[in-house]
């Protein structure tokens, strides 16, 4: 299955402006990583790597601490150091989850926390939708910033941390979260592909 090619402006990468350099960074990381999750298939989506990897499951049909409204659930780590495995579709639904929430109390209603969002989403194909209408609002409305707003301290209320920092700060975490979760799920494409030759 194949999803609409996000549009990149290569000239950003040309531009000395800290605008340029995050949205320059943020991208980039999405084309690379939205290449990555073309034809990805169901079963591939939820490949557990290990047992006990932390996926998305049917509400009610998971043990685990849950997180998102909705029909699925993401199954949520009990510790914030859990160095547990993940499937991609995890993976998937941890940034729909940065990415929409961070979206919410930065340009949204500041109304709505992670368990009032449909996070998971038991296709590929949904998922993968569900990620890029995230990730292109956020890079739609921090494109729209300017300089001054990128250093203004306080813009998203998210979390405190947020609350204290320049937005440009947040702009950049949320881009190494993507460039993070994107080298596992790549990483989880070969592990499967090589388990599944073997």
């Amino acid at each position: 299955m194949a999803y609409g090619s996000p549009e990149f402006d290569w000239d950003v990468l040309t531009r000395p402006d800290v605008s340029s350099l995050v949205t320059g960074q943020l991208g980039f990381s999405w084309l690379d990583l939205h290449q990555h999750l073309q034809d990805l298939p169901d079963d591939e989506y939820l490949w557990k790597p290990a047992p006990w990897a932390l996926s998305i499951a049917p509400r009610g049909k998971t043990s685990r601490r849950k997180v998102g409204a909705g029909e699925w659930v993401v199954e949520w780590p009990d510790g914030p150091d859990d160095p547990g495995p993940r499937t991609i579709a995890w993976l998937v639904a941890h940034l729909v989850e940065a990415y929409t929430e961070r979206w919410e109390w930065t340009f949204g209603g500041h109304t709505r926390r992670r368990d009032d969002m449909v996070l998971a989403h038991p296709t590929a194909a949904a998922g993968v939708a569900a990620l890029q209408e995230a990730v292109e609002a956020w890079q739609r409305d921090v494109g729209a910033l300017t300089a001054d707003e990128l250093w203004t301290v306080g813009r998203s209320q998210a979390t405190p941390i947020d609350a204290q920092a320049p937005f440009a700060h947040l702009v950049l975490h949320l881009n190494r979260e993507l460039i993070h979760h994107g080298a596992e799920i790549t990483v989880l494409r070969d592990l499967y592909r090589a388990s599944s030759s073997a």
